[in-house]
């Protein structure tokens, strides 16, 4: 597999605050990397190294063949970044926007570019409607025809779907796999679990550190949790009393269920067996990305304490 992304000991810091510490992140052309973690945890500051538009303090390595660092402006020209809160003009139309982006890029054949993009899209019959009067998701829909008017070879996506409903979210993943398919790299960072299993492979940052990576299911199997779940009349209210008893790292009602885990199997028994009776039902089970993630979070210190 060729690499779009291989980049090394990735370092930032912003006065005394290290806010990205050593990531070695690498990711394969046409592949779609979810970008998880807390916030403030130095995700949208690595995605801003990666395409030039922040300067690291160390680091090496190649971004679509290029010296990320020498070639930084390079790199910017191939690279398509959507930024978490929507950018465009607001008292621009979406065409007129479209417009301006390709002018900015000095693309030729505009009318077309934008004709495609405007398709692709499904903007065509709002061409002429004013940015600032569109929703949450027809804005994310102009954004993203924006990033991707000048044929960029990788895509970076800051948090995209904040604040989108779940159709227009999933009308939008169904648009990154069809680009992803094309060819087109993608580096996505969201706090949707549910988004995180709909990328290739995931990266998980905690305030400035890369924790984990692999698929979805190789984080589960690599975090050593072990899962019950209990469930019943109260079951989720028995998370108050579990929690922090000897074994037990997270107790999480789930609806009217409980997710208990650990990673010590017989300490994290004993601290269930006085709850196995009725009215609960327990049973043990795959743990969840989000049980994972979490248990992550408690193993990291947040660098701004």
């Amino acid at each position: 597999m060729t690499l779009a992304v291989d980049v090394r000991g990735l370092n930032k810091s912003f006065g005394d605050k290290h806010v990205v510490q050593d990531v070695d992140i690498q990711v394969g052309t046409g592949r779609i990397t979810g970008f998880l973690g807390p916030n403030g945890s130095g995700k949208t500051t690595t995605l801003r190294m990666l395409c030039g538009l922040l300067t690291p303090d160390s680091g090496e390595g190649e971004v679509l063949g290029l010296d990320f660092r020498r070639h930084a402006e390079a790199v910017k020209r191939q690279t398509g970044y959507m930024t978490q809160k929507f950018s465009l003009y607001e008292d621009l139309a979406i065409e007129e926007n479209l417009d301006f982006i390709a002018q900015v890029y000095s693309l030729d054949n505009r009318r077309r570019r934008v004709a495609e993009a405007l398709e692709r899209l499904g903007l065509g019959n709002r061409r002429r409607q004013l940015a600032g009067s569109l929703s949450g998701g027809w804005k994310q829909r102009l954004a993203l025809a924006a990033c991707i008017l000048h044929e960029p070879k990788l895509l970076l996506l800051d948090e995209p779907t904040a604040g989108v409903d779940p159709k227009a979210r999933r009308e939008f993943w169904d648009e990154i796999h069809a680009l992803s398919a094309e060819g087109l790299t993608v580096l996505v960072s969201t706090h949707y679990m549910d988004e995180a299993e709909r990328c290739h492979d995931i990266a998980y940052i905690a305030y400035g550190r890369l924790m984990a990576r692999g698929t979805a299911e190789e984080v589960i199997d690599r975090s050593g949790l072990i899962t019950y779940r209990a469930e019943g009349p109260g079951a989720d209210r028995l998370s108050r009393e579990l929690a922090g008893k000897p074994g037990v790292v997270m107790a999480a009602p789930f609806g009217a269920a409980l997710h208990v885990s650990g990673t010590d199997r017989a300490a994290l028994e004993a601290a269930i067996a006085p709850y196995r009776r009725e009215p609960f039902r327990w049973s043990e089970g795959q743990p969840t990305l989000e049980d994972v993630f979490i248990h992550l979070m408690g193993q990291s210190q947040d660098n701004f304490q």
